[in-house]
């Protein structure tokens, strides 16, 4: 059999190591052999990391919440309970968001959580005014995109919507 020299592979392999590893201090980013040690500890910490920021995460929003609800006078655990009861169901981001930014509707969702009911008739009107407001509305069609126009005329069961140009789509829309 022939020799087979393998260095072009080689080079181009540790290029590629030493590419990713750019950046990093010292000789992690120089010598071939602490770059390739690196880059996989890199990538444990950066699998592991990825995990944790969730976590991290879920704190962060449910520290906010709970110093929104003893504003309150109601402890955290309390007022998810509450909820629960209620029916409501909205994650702790949307909540957290509610505390900083919306304190009224956060008072809302406080209120509800102590009775454990949801007050039917507030609900009920703002279902209302959103399903008239829809109908009622009308749409700026020069404002929208052509894939905007085709998905409004698709909902209205245009045929042949999607050769139509621009014009034509809001000709057919009117």
């Amino acid at each position: 059999m022939t020799r087979v020299k393998s260095g072009v592979q080689t080079k181009r392999r540790h290029k590629k190591v030493l590419k990713e590893a750019s950046g990093y201090f010292g000789s992690k980013h120089r010598l071939y052999k602490t770059a390739k040690e690196q880059l996989m500890h890199s990538s444990v910490y950066a699998y592991r990391d990825r995990k944790q920021n969730k976590r991290n995460y879920r704190k962060l929003w449910i520290t906010r919440i709970n110093a929104a609800c003893r504003m309150n006078d109601i402890s955290y655990s309390k007022f998810i309970d509450g909820l629960n009861k209620a029916g409501i169901e909205i994650n702790r981001k949307m909540l957290s968001e509610i505390a900083i930014n919306d304190m009224d509707a956060f008072n809302e969702l406080i209120e509800v959580a102590k009775t454990g009911k949801v007050k039917e008739v507030k609900l009920e009107a703002k279902e209302t005014v959103k399903k008239v407001s829809k109908k009622d509305e009308k749409i700026d069609l020069n404002s929208k995109t052509v894939a905007e126009l085709k998905e409004i005329a698709k909902e209205k069961g245009i045929e042949g919507y999607t050769s139509m140009k621009k014009a034509e789509l809001i000709e057919a829309l009117k």
